[in-house]
C-alpha cells in the first residue's frame, strides 16, 4: 500500500509540470483523498470503543418510562384502587354550656344583709336547700302587716258571727247583717294579699305558719335552691347588702350539657334535626362524646354567615365542663361504592387534576381525573379511573417532573 502511494504522489507531481492535463490531475487529486483516507482508517487501533448510541427515548406513546434505580430513589409505590365506603364528615367549632333548662340564677326577691353563707362553687345541692341568710327590715314589716291583717279578719269575721246571731233574734236589720259580712270579706282579702305579699319574698309556707301560730316577727329569711344541682357561681359575701336585681348563685344540673357551635352556610345541608352527632373537647383529645341536635336556628348571622346549632350531650361523669372548647362532627350519609386515592397520589398542572396509573413495570400513564369530596387525607375521584389499576401513591411527583421535560399529554 506505501509503494502504491509513493507511485501515485511520483505521477501527481509528474502531472502538476503539465498544465494542459488540468482534467486528469482532478481525478487523480480525488484518488490519493480517498487512499488517505483508507490509509488512516487501517492505522486506527481497533480496540477504541465505538462512539456512544443516541438515548433511548423516556417518553413515548403518552407514557413516562423510568429506570429501576429512578424509581428506587423517588421510593415511587403503587395501590390497586378498589371501589369502598367512604363517609364524609365535617367539624364545627364549639364551646359547653350549661343546659338552660336545667340551670337557674338564684337572686334575692328582697333587699337585705346577708348574714351567713352557707354553700360554696361546686357543692351539690338540694332542692329547697338552704344557700345564704340574709336580715331585711322590708321582711319585718310585711310580716307586721300580715298579722294585723290577719288580727283584722279574726276580728271582722267574729263581729259577723255576731250580727247573724242578733239578727236570728232579729235584733238587727238586715242591712246590718250584711254590712258587717261585708267588713269580714274586705278583712279576709287583706289577709290573703298579705300572706300572697310573703309567698312573693320567698317565705315558705311553714314559716307563715310559724308566724299565725307564734305572732312573733322575724326578719331573717334563706335563699333557697330552686331544684337539686351544683352551684356553679357564687357572688356574694357575708356582711353585705344585696339588692333584688343582683344575682348571688348559679346552680345548674349537669348531668347533660349544651355544646354550641356554629356552622358555615356552604355546610348547612349536613345539618338536620334530632341528628346525632359527635363531640371531641381538647381536654380529652381520644374520647367521642355522642349527642343528640336539639336546636338549628332559621337564620344566619349576617356578619359571621354561620347558622347557630345545639347539641345536647349526657354528661354523668361531669367530664364536660361549662365553657370548654370542642369541636362537633357531623357525619353525612355514607357512599356505599366509590373509588378513593390518597391525596399524596394527586397533582397538579395548569389544566387540572393528574393522577399516574402504572403500566408495566416501569412506564406510567399520566390520567386526567376528576375529583370529588376529601375527607381524613382521602379524595373520592369520580372520572379517569377504573377499579383494579394499580396508582402511583408516593413518588408522583419525581414522575410529574419527568413529565413536565417531555410534555407528555395526559389521557383524558
Amino acid at each position: 500500500m506505501t509503494d502504491r502511494v509513493a507511485s501515485l504522489t511520483c505521477e501527481f507531481r509528474q502531472q502538476v509540470q503539465q498544465p494542459m492535463c488540468s482534467l486528469r490531475l482532478v481525478g487523480r487529486t480525488l484518488l490519493l483523498g480517498v487512499l488517505l483516507t483508507g490509509q488512516m482508517g487501517c492505522d486506527r487501533d481497533p480496540a477504541a470503543p465505538p462512539p456512544p448510541a443516541e438515548p433511548v427515548g423516556r417518553a413515548a406513546d403518552g407514557l413516562v418510562q423510568l429506570t429501576a434505580a429512578e424509581i428506587g430513589r423517588a421510593d415511587i409505590q403503587v395501590q390497586t384502587v378498589k371501589k369502598e365506603s367512604f363517609v364524609l364528615h365535617r367539624e364545627f367549632p364549639a364551646t359547653v354550656q350549661a343546659n338552660e333548662n336545667e340551670s337557674a340564677e338564684v337572686t334575692t326577691l328582697i333587699r337585705g344583709r346577708v348574714v351567713d353563707v352557707l354553700v360554696d362553687a361546686g357543692k351539690d345541692v338540694k332542692k329547697g336547700e338552704r344557700l345564704a341568710l340574709l336580715d331585711s327590715a322590708d321582711l319585718g314589716m310585711a310580716e307586721g302587716l300580715y298579722l294585723k291583717a290577719a288580727a283584722r279578719q279574726h276580728e271582722a269575721q267574729l263581729a259577723h258571727e255576731r250580727a247573724a246571731n242578733l239578727h236570728e233574734h232579729r235584733a238587727i236589720s238586715m242591712a246590718e247583717l250584711q254590712r258587717r259580712e261585708a267588713e269580714m270579706k274586705t278583712a279576709q282579702a287583706e289577709a290573703r294579699e298579705a300572706g300572697h305579699r310573703l309567698t312573693l319574698l320567698g317565705v315558705p309556707d311553714q314559716e307563715i305558719q310559724r308566724l299565725e301560730r307564734e305572732r312573733t316577727i322575724r326578719s331573717d329569711i334563706a335563699m333557697r335552691a330552686p331544684f337539686a344541682g351544683r352551684v356553679i357561681m357564687r357572688n356574694i359575701t357575708r356582711g353585705e347588702v344585696v339588692e333584688t336585681s343582683r344575682n348571688c348563685f348559679t346552680i345548674a344540673d349537669l348531668s347533660d350539657v349544651w355544646v354550641i357551635a356554629s356552622v358555615p352556610e356552604k355546610d348547612v345541608q349536613f345539618i338536620r334535626p334530632n341528628q346525632t352527632v359527635h363531640v371531641v373537647v381538647a381536654a380529652y383529645p381520644h374520647s367521642l362524646f355522642s349527642g343528640r341536635m336539639t336546636y338549628i336556628s332559621d337564620v344566619l348571622d349576617p356578619a359571621t354567615r354561620t347558622m347557630r346549632i345545639r347539641v345536647t350531650v349526657p354528661n354523668p361523669d361531669r367530664a364536660l365542663k361549662p365553657e370548654m372548647f370542642a369541636m362537633v362532627r357531623v357525619d353525612a350519609s355514607p357512599q356505599p361504592a366509590v373509588l378513593v386515592v390518597p391525596l399524596a397520589a394527586v397533582q397538579q398542572d395548569g389544566a387540572g387534576k393528574l393522577l399516574f396509573v402504572r403500566q408495566g413495570e416501569n412506564r406510567f400513564e399520566p390520567r386526567r381525573v376528576q375529583l370529588g369530596d376529601e375527607q381524613d387525607g382521602q379524595v373520592i375521584v369520580l372520572e379517569g379511573l377504573r377499579e383494579g389499576e394499580d396508582v402511583v401513591v408516593k413518588g408522583a411527583f419525581a414522575i410529574k417532573s419527568e413529565l413536565d421535560i417531555h410534555k407528555i399529554e395526559p389521557t383524558q
